[in-house]
C-alpha cells in the first residue's frame, strides 16, 4: 500500500476522532499479525491523552465501537477505488486487537482439536465479521479441517468442520 493511502487513512481516522470530541493522535504501524496480510497497516490510536471513559467509549462492548470505526473507515476510503488499490486498515487501541487475536487463536486451536477427535463440526458464535475473517485466515492452509460462515447477521456464525 502506498504511503499516500496510509496517510489518507491516518488523517481520516484523526478527523473522525475529532468529530467525536476526542483529541487523539494516530500513528501508523505495520501489521504485527503473521500471514498473508502483513503489508496492511495498523492505525493505532495513541491513548496517552485519553481519559478512561474515552478509552471505554472508543472500544465499546467487546470491541464493537472499534470494529464499527474500522468498518466505516475501510468502506468509505475504498469507495470508487479499484479493488487492486483498496486499503485494508486495522484500527487498534490499547492492545485490544492483539489480545483478542491471541484469544481467538487459542479458542480456534482447541476447537480444531475437538473437530479432529470427534470428526463432527463445531460452531463459533458471537464473532464479528472481522473476527470470522481472522479465523478463516488462521485455518485456510489446514489440510484436515475447513471453515465456513452460516446464517444471517446478527446470528451469523463460523463453522469448523472436518474436510
Amino acid at each position: 500500500m502506498s504511503d499516500e493511502r496510509i496517510l489518507e487513512g491516518k488523517q481520516w481516522l484523526e478527523k473522525l476522532l475529532h468529530l467525536m470530541g476526542v483529541e487523539a493522535k494516530v500513528k501508523t504501524e505495520p501489521s504485527p499479525m503473521s500471514g498473508k496480510r502483513t503489508n496492511e497497516p495498523w492505525l493505532v490510536i495513541e491513548e496517552s491523552q485519553l481519559t478512561p471513559e474515552q478509552r471505554e467509549t472508543l472500544l465499546g462492548s467487546k470491541g464493537e465501537s472499534l470494529d464499527a470505526m474500522q468498518y466505516l473507515m475501510n468502506t468509505l476510503i475504498n469507495l470508487g477505488v479499484h479493488p487492486d488499490e483498496q486499503a485494508a486498515f486495522t484500527v487498534e487501541l490499547n492492545g485490544y486487537r492483539l489480545k483478542r487475536q491471541a484469544e481467538l487463536l487459542s479458542w480456534t486451536q482447541s476447537l480444531v482439536e475437538q473437530v479432529r477427535l470427534s470428526q463432527t463440526e463445531v460452531e463459533m458464535r458471537d464473532l464479528s465479521a472481522a473476527e470470522r475473517r481472522q479465523v478463516h485466515s488462521f485455518l485456510e492452509k489446514t489440510q484436515d479441517v475447513a471453515t465456513e460462515s452460516r446464517g444471517q447477521e446478527p446470528d451469523r456464525r463460523l463453522v469448523i468442520r472436518p474436510r
